[in-house]
């Protein structure tokens, strides 16, 4: 009955797929470093001002009415994560999106929850 128990139901060519399609080591670490970014609900907002326009701190804080403090926090941790990018026109530091997939996520987040 054991042997029963450890017998694969897979062909061999399924389970190869498997085996090689699921992620690990570094590769893993970087898909849920890059997930974990949406578990928090300030930073799902702030990023979803920047997939409209670049902003800075003052102005991501006063629209979306989070603190100076919390909003510099977060983009710093969105900026080290490589979501976000940053320029500086004087003394000012305008924060945008690294690229646009960042948004698609956001997208099909929204899609998925059908809203």
């Amino acid at each position: 009955m054991e042997a029963e128990a450890d017998t694969l139901l897979l062909d061999r060519r399924t389970q190869s797929l498997v085996e090689n399609y699921v992620p690990e080591g570094e590769i893993l670490e970087g898909i849920v470093s890059f997930f974990s970014v949406f578990a928090d609900s300030t930073r799902v907002r702030i990023l979803s001002a920047l997939a409209i326009t670049e902003m800075c701190v003052t102005d991501i804080s006063r629209v979306l009415d989070i603190n100076q403090t919390t909003v510099s926090h977060q983009l710093r941790f969105l900026k080290n994560i490589g979501i976000v990018k940053c320029s500086r026109f004087g003394k000012v530091i305008f924060y945008s999106l690294k690229n646009d997939t960042v948004n698609d996520v956001l997208l099909k987040g929204v899609e998925f929850l059908g809203y």
